[in-house]
């Protein structure tokens, strides 16, 4: 497969959406082309964005370079640790919404396939039966394209490994359009942007102790879902 990526992103002119603020925590939308925090060339990122209004944020978990939606940051140090537990404890809800190749058959289904690091091709990650670690994916068909040759996934990793949306999927012939890392070349060509959205996140408030969820639609849909 032909690496695709670049390394050095364009500049993101996109504006970082601010969903929900108290005094413990902030949900934002991140746009696609955004880091989540510094890279080693590029200063750019939600971190960053939010510092000069927001002194204490501090990320509690990443989205990737070309995916768009939610992101969850801790405000205080009690917020970040139990954020923290709630995410190893996989008591976080994470629910993400994807267009991708093909017409997918069953209407859901799991992607069970460990992943492991391709330590010679980074960042690409692989599936690796010996070595690789448990990796768990949960698919639901919300409408699918014949025309187009495309479905509309609803995603629901259970584990959250590096690119596991993008790698699960790709190893079942249904790469996400316009994956720059797993996807063949009409699948990338299909689309100008990584159509991933992180489009649902729920949890416990860390202060309130009741469940909190914000919910977000993609930007590449013509209509809500």
């Amino acid at each position: 497969m032909e690496p695709y990526t670049h390394h050095i992103p364009p500049p993101c002119h996109k504006e970082l959406e601010i969903l929900h603020r108290d005094e413990h925590l902030l949900v934002v939308n991140k746009p696609d082309g955004l880091l989540s925090v510094p890279g080693r060339f590029v200063r750019d990122c939600v971190l960053n964005r939010v510092l000069p209004e927001f002194p204490t944020a501090i990320i509690v978990h990443r989205l990737d370079l070309d995916s768009s939606g939610l992101m969850v940051i801790a405000l205080q140090k009690n917020a970040l640790r139990d954020l923290n537990r709630q995410l190893r404890q996989r008591m976080v809800e994470k629910r993400y919404v994807a267009e991708v190749f093909g017409l997918v058959e069953l209407d859901c289904g799991e992607i069970d396939k460990p992943i492991g690091s391709q330590w010679f091709d980074r960042p690409r990650q692989r599936i690796d039966l010996k070595r690789g670690k448990t990796a768990l994916t949960r698919y639901r068909v919300l409408c699918r394209e014949p025309q187009r040759n495309t479905t509309r996934l609803l995603l629901s990793p259970v584990t959250g490994r590096s690119h596991q949306l993008r790698l699960h999927l790709a190893s079942i012939d249904h790469p996400i359009l316009g994956c720059d890392l797993y996807a063949h070349a009409d699948a990338l060509q299909m689309a100008s942007r990584l159509m991933l959205h992180a489009s649902y996140v729920g949890f416990t408030h860390p202060h309130t102790k009741k469940p909190f969820s914000v919910a977000c639609d993609p930007p590449f849909l013509a209509s809500p879902i």
